[in-house]
């Protein structure tokens, strides 16, 4: 190690020791004569094998830095070398990463980390903009500096890579597990602007959530599945940054930098209050035209009135083009008469559903319909049930939906009270019965998953946890449903694989018996050399059905290098 007060190549002096990694031990310097502070980076030959292969990503990373002039990322000013050590002299960058933030003061404010995303994003577009352009491609919190300006500076470049176009082999499982993108980990193409887009939106996501992406329970929830106050405008773009699949996410740091400055726009309140001020429009046109038409003669609208009954709301809401009036008239039909079933399953079906997504939005219009009515002593829910049949069947749909789709993810929690009515029904078909006492299952275990009794032991295992899983999946799930849901169940089997290998094989399930449910569900959707008709028949089903299964193809692959990399790890290539 550097000596404090000790002189370096003749003209910076160690001041004090500021960090240290596993490779490696910054230190703050000062070079009198310019009154200049600096921060070295020592790397010691004796304390790493191979220092030569070490040598040389450190050249190619100072060689990359000396090039880059930003007002987020330290410039690179020297490189001395000896017979025992390697220094990098660079910008000295006071204050604490957003790492420390974190830690000593919890999930930080919403305006500070939309300002620091903005300077991120920049830096990141000026990075892609070489030629060739630079990949990060180690975005999270620890490695982002916030300075007593309130401005930040992104540090350790040791993963970054100049991207060449066609070369996969530079990518190997480099940056951090939680933070880094499915394509990090090789074999799934190449790295580029879209993986430092992920990176970002992880980092995002954690702080605004305070939810460390490395520790259990290894899932990304909506932000305001945390904190109901977070802008679901920005809670939609970090959605959008951390996808999977780099078509779905933002292309471009500029894309995702307009996002970022037009976030409000994105929020429900605001489009809420655009929808009024054009409905104002609407409303104010509509009248002046209606006037004008009573001096001709208002005896010809009259005519034209439809009595308000229930059939006549449906078929109203069903020729709607805009959401909000099928809303509304759905609404009205369910307060009309709340014990029929047509009402509820088309609002969820027919709008809610139509994106297979169930939205914190929708379901917040769902639950204020049910604890609606125009009854004084009981809400619209506690009527429907005198309808057992059409209530348990609302309950399965709904439950169903919570459970898969609820922000894209699915709320385990949320669909549990719905799961269960559904579960004990006298009057749903057998199969579905027994998928919701499963589902219902599978959402109590989602809370307690690894948790420790009192007694010491874990209340539900992981292997517990597999078995109601592949429980779940068995079947032809086409017949007794339809393909969304068939989908959606063979979805989060393979997400819940690719999550959660190392604690599936822990408990004790083989290598062997993930990879055949994977290779099971390739064939339920896709077929193979032994089975060539499927379960869900693609060629006559919509677009958005085949772009599922093409999704969930794209996902199997990833749970399989998942499950490959876990086994790969163990001694001896691990348990077959």
């Amino acid at each position: 190690m550097l000596e404090i007060g000790s002189l370096i190549d003749g003209k910076y002096k160690i001041l004090s020791k500021i960090g240290q990694g596993g490779m490696s031990v910054v230190y703050m310097a000062i070079n009198e004569r310019a009154n200049k502070t600096w921060a070295i980076k020592e790397v010691r030959k004796d304390g790493i094998q191979n220092f030569e292969v070490v040598k040389q990503g450190l050249i190619v990373e100072t060689d990359m830095l000396k090039k880059l002039h930003h007002p987020n990322i330290p410039s690179i000013i020297d490189v001395i070398e000896d017979d025992e050590k390697f220094l990098i002299v660079m910008d000295y960058i006071e204050g604490n990463s957003l790492q420390k933030a974190l830690k000593d003061y919890g999930p930080q404010p919403q305006e500070d980390v939309v300002e620091w995303a903005k300077q991120l994003c920049d830096a990141l577009g000026y990075l892609h903009s070489r030629k060739p352009p630079i990949i990060y491609r180690d975005m999270k919190p620890a490695n982002v500096m916030l300075k007593p300006d309130g401005t930040v500076s992104l540090i350790d470049f040791g993963t970054a890579r100049e991207y060449k176009a066609g070369n996969t082999g530079d990518t190997s499982v480099l940056g951090t597990r939680g933070y880094a993108a499915p394509e990090q980990y090789g074999g799934m193409g190449q790295t580029d602007a879209r993986t430092d887009i992920y990176c970002l939106g992880a980092a995002l996501h954690q702080l605004l959530t305070g939810q460390d992406p490395c520790q259990p329970p290894y899932v990304r929830f909506p932000l305001r599945e945390y904190n109901a106050a977070l802008s679901s405008g920005l809670e939609e773009i970090i959605m959008k940054c951390v996808e999977d699949i780099p078509e779905n996410r933002y292309q471009s740091c500029s894309e995702l930098m307009y996002a970022l400055t037009h976030y409000n726009e994105l929020d429900v309140e605001y489009k809420r209050r655009q929808n009024l001020k054009l409905a104002v429009f609407i409303t104010t046109t509509v009248l002046t035209v209606a006037s004008f038409g009573a001096s001709i003669g208002f005896n010809t609208l009259e005519a034209g009135t439809k009595t308000s009954s229930y059939e006549a709301y449906l078929d109203t809401a069903g020729g709607s083009a805009a959401d909000e009036d099928k809303i509304e008239n759905y609404r009205n039909a369910i307060n009309l008469d709340p014990t029929r079933l047509e009402a509820y399953t088309q609002l969820l079906e027919q709008v809610f559903m139509q994106d297979d997504n169930y939205s914190s939005e929708e379901d917040t219009i769902m639950r204020e319909i049910l604890a609606g009515g125009n009854d004084s002593k009981r809400n619209n829910e506690m009527i429907f049930k005198s309808n057992i049949v059409g209530y348990e069947e609302f309950a399965y749909q709904l439950g169903i939906s919570y459970f898969y789709t609820y922000e894209e993810s699915g709320n385990k929690a949320y669909s549990e009270k719905w799961l269960n009515v559904a579960a004990s029904s006298v009057t749903l078909e057998t199969a579905k019965v027994e998928r919701a006492r499963r589902l219902s299952q599978i959402a109590s275990y989602y809370a307690k998953i690894g948790r420790e009794s009192l007694s010491g032991d874990a209340s539900v295992s992981y292997l517990d946890y597999w078995i109601a899983l592949i429980e779940l999946s068995e079947g032809n799930i086409v017949v007794v449903d339809n393909s969304t849901t068939a989908i959606m169940m063979y979805r989060e089997l393979v997400y819940q694989i690719y999550s959660n290998t190392d604690k599936f094989r822990k408990d004790g399930v083989t290598k062997k018996e993930m990879l055949e449910q994977l290779d099971n569900i390739t064939e339920r959707i896709v077929g193979s050399e032994d089975k060539a008709a499927t379960d869900i028949n693609l060629s006559s089903e919509k677009d958005r059905v085949r772009t599922m299964v093409a999704e969930l193809e794209y996902n199997i692959t990833l749970a399989k290098r998942a499950v490959e990399s876990s086994f790969s790890n163990l001694a001896g290539g691990g348990v077959n």
